[in-house]
């Protein structure tokens, strides 16, 4: 038996589809749906590696110059805040600047320093609006008149035993609406729907069954003598129990024709209602491929930090970085020519100037709409 890996599962392919039942036009469309799926699955799998390495490469470093340059700004500015021949309002507004950078920079850095010069331009204090971030929840226990009383083992015991109290009446009311929810009788419709859905569920579990047992019988490694047919079902059967396991019906029909167990002529065979019950279960596997694309791009946002709105595709995801450290190259050429200036006070007062200017600007455009 030689096997043919990639034998694609489809019914009459090269047939006008208009002779085609209305079961088997599904079956065929389930199949293009979910090769389309594992494909992008596929691309997520090729491009992930590549992604990383380029953004561990090329975009970190850049972003740790930028956070660099930008510290190197911050005093730059404090030093021209300090200094004299600056009039009240130019202060004033180099001063929210700079309170406004710090805060930003002490989300990226730990650095002693951008504390000292926040606290300096800020009306409250980073460590005290941090102290208010930290302060822990209370719980939702009064306490009894006689708590002043207590040690501090005592008055940890006692809290800790209410808060085991509300737990378990919180436990109690939630099995006792668990058991209400199961007294309520089911309307006949209900019932009807969940029969229906039982015995769907179970054909399906016996057409898969079905296919898996007939593939376990020709590929059972121990029934063979010769050493390497042997090792060679071993890895098909690795597949088989692999594929079962998932209930992918459609690799197990793939298998089939891949050692050729079934021909072209059986698929185009199939009765109506096995085909009905192989069009649920390839249903249930693209919803279950959707999920799993899902996970995969949801975990690449967070891992990136990548807002939701943001479209990304594996085909497009290395070209938007490689845009994104042509950015912060070009962000960072400019700031350090904007450094060099500073060295100059009265490059620091233009600045002010020009800052003001595009404020003016940009609130103006923003009320003419």
């Amino acid at each position: 038996m030689t096997a043919r890996r990639g034998a694609a599962v489809a019914i009459a392919p090269h047939h006008e589809t208009a002779s085609l039942s209305k079961a088997q036009k599904a079956f065929n469309t389930l199949v293009k749906q979910i090769e389309q799926r594992r494909e992008r699955l596929g691309a997520w799998d090729a491009v992930l590696p590549v992604f990383q390495k380029k953004f561990v490469d090329g975009l970190l470093p850049l972003e740790q110059a930028s956070t660099a340059l930008r510290i190197d700004m911050l005093h730059r500015l404090d030093d021209a805040f300090l200094q004299k021949g600056l009039s009240k309002a130019e202060q004033r507004t180099l001063s929210e600047l700079i309170a406004d950078m710090a805060r930003n920079l002490l989300d990226v850095s730990d650095d002693a320093q951008l504390k000292v010069i926040y606290n300096r331009h800020s009306a409250s204090g980073h460590d005290s609006n941090a102290a208010v971030d930290r302060q822990p929840m209370k719980p939702d226990v009064e306490p009894a008149d006689d708590l002043d009383t207590l040690s501090p083992d005592e008055l940890a015991e006692r809290m800790q035993a209410e808060l085991d109290e509300q737990f378990k009446r919180d436990m109690a009311q939630h099995e006792a609406r668990e058991a209400q929810r199961a007294k309520r009788k089911k309307s006949p419709k209900q019932s009807a729907a969940q029969a229906k859905h039982e015995a769907e569920q179970a054909e399906s579990s016996k057409s898969i069954r079905e296919v898996y047992r007939k593939l376990a019988s020709a590929l059972h490694p121990d029934r063979e003598s010769d050493p390497r047919e042997q090792e060679r079902k071993t890895v098909l059967m690795q597949r088989v129990n692999h594929a079962y396991a998932k209930g992918n019906l459609l690799q197990l029909l793939e298998l089939q024709l891949e050692i050729e167990q079934i021909d072209r002529r059986a698929i185009n065979g199939l009765g109506e209602d096995r085909l009905m019950r192989y069009n649920g279960i390839l249903e249930d596997q693209i919803r279950e491929l959707d999920q799993e694309i899902q996970h995969v791009e949801t975990d690449f946002r967070r891992t990136y930090g990548i807002a939701p709105t943001v479209k990304v595709a594996p085909d497009t995801v290395v070209r938007m970085l490689t845009r994104d450290i042509a950015g912060m190259q070009r962000s960072n050429h400019d700031l350090s020519i904007a450094l060099r200036e500073f060295d100059d006070p009265e490059k620091v007062r233009d600045w002010l100037k020009d800052m003001k200017r595009r404020h003016a600007s940009s609130r103006f455009d923003d009320d003419s709409f």
